[in-house]
């Protein structure tokens, strides 16, 4: 079986390559570098215990030592939305804000948007609110003082 061994380490490189290209989610190219490793110590004519064991712990180190790195790398910066502008803006009630009933619309800078009260209470329409938050695609408000 000894002699079958650099054809098994190369079948766990190119498997992993393989994996990670399909997957280019960073998930097991770090076994690559460990079966390297594996078939670099069969070559030598480490036993097989070795050889399993330089690729557990050169897996891991490789791992340990990149996978920080590479997360900073390719972090994902949120995108803020432009419906932040709102918050913080007056803006006037069309149609009565009643949580209990699910009701209520508000007019801010142009558009309309759903409602709901901050505190619970029903603001009658014709009303001026501030602008509180977004959640979902509601306007939280609260009356203008």
């Amino acid at each position: 079986m000894e002699a079958y061994y650099p054809f098994v380490w190369l079948a766990v490189i190119v498997g992993a390559a393989i994996l990670e290209a399909v997957t280019v989610q960073l998930v097991s190219i770090w076994m690559v570098v460990g079966g390297i490793a594996a078939l670099i110590a069969n070559l030598f004519g480490a036993p097989i215990w070795i050889q399993t064991g330089m690729f557990a712990v050169v897996t891991t180190l490789s791992l340990a030592l990149t996978r920080p790195l590479i997360k900073k790398a390719l972090k994902v910066k949120r995108e803020e939305t432009n419906a932040g502008r709102y918050v913080g803006k007056v803006g006037i009630v069309m149609s009565e804000i009643d949580n209990e009933k699910g009701q209520g619309q508000v007019t801010v800078m142009g558009s309309v948007w759903s409602a709901r009260s901050d505190s619970g209470a029903v603001i009658p329409a014709g009303h001026n609110v501030l602008v509180l938050r977004i959640e979902g695609v509601k306007l939280i408000v609260a009356p203008e003082s």
